[in-house]
């Protein structure tokens, strides 16, 4: 006969089990009681629910990720055609700046000197790769799309968007200077 399981085990995975959801439609299993332990009464009703009706991924709407805040003003998301172009490789990124490690005052100061220089020298399409931050929520990565939208570089940037993944994804953008 085998023994039962350690009392320490047995106690990790009801924590374990009790983070889990059961599948739309049906109940979830009682918890068999530890050894020595009085068994919980858990009571489940006899015609459950039925579930709300999910939406079909076709129908979500995409996610922004680019939010604006109530007063501010970004950048228009580029044209479609050239967001393809620059993902396809197809147009080349004159330039790119890596704001990886700065603090928000080193990398909005590195941000304006790089676009303005770029600018002058003719550039149009620039990648700015910010991070996506220790828990995909970044400083740099909400920070620099308000930034474009404030002067001086409102007046110079046509276009803004999430970068493919091969340039870095979410935590890059795309930037198109006007002419």
């Amino acid at each position: 006969m085998r023994p039962g399981p350690d009392p320490a085990d047995a106690r990790l995975w009801a924590i374990v089990a009790a983070t889990v959801r059961p599948l739309a439609g049906r109940v979830r299993p009682p918890i068999p009681p530890a050894k020595g332990v009085a068994p919980r009464r858990t009571e489940t009703p006899a015609n459950p629910p039925p579930a709300a009706p999910k939406a079909s991924r076709r129908a979500e709407a995409p996610k922004e990720r680019l939010r604006e805040r109530p007063g501010e003003r970004q950048p228009e998301a580029i044209e479609p055609g050239r967001h393809r172009r620059l993902t396809r490789e197809r147009d080349a990124i004159a330039a790119r700046i890596d704001l990886h490690g700065l603090t928000q005052d080193l990398a909005r100061a590195a941000l304006t000197a790089f676009i303005l220089r770029a600018h002058a020298d003719g550039c149009r399409q620039l990648l700015v790769i910010t991070g996506k931050g220790a828990l995909g929520d970044g400083v740099l990565r909400r920070r620099v799309p308000e930034w474009l939208g404030q002067a001086p570089l409102r007046a110079i940037v046509a276009g803004l968007s999430e970068a493919h993944r091969r340039h870095g994804g979410e935590g890059a953008l795309y930037v198109v200077l006007k002419r």
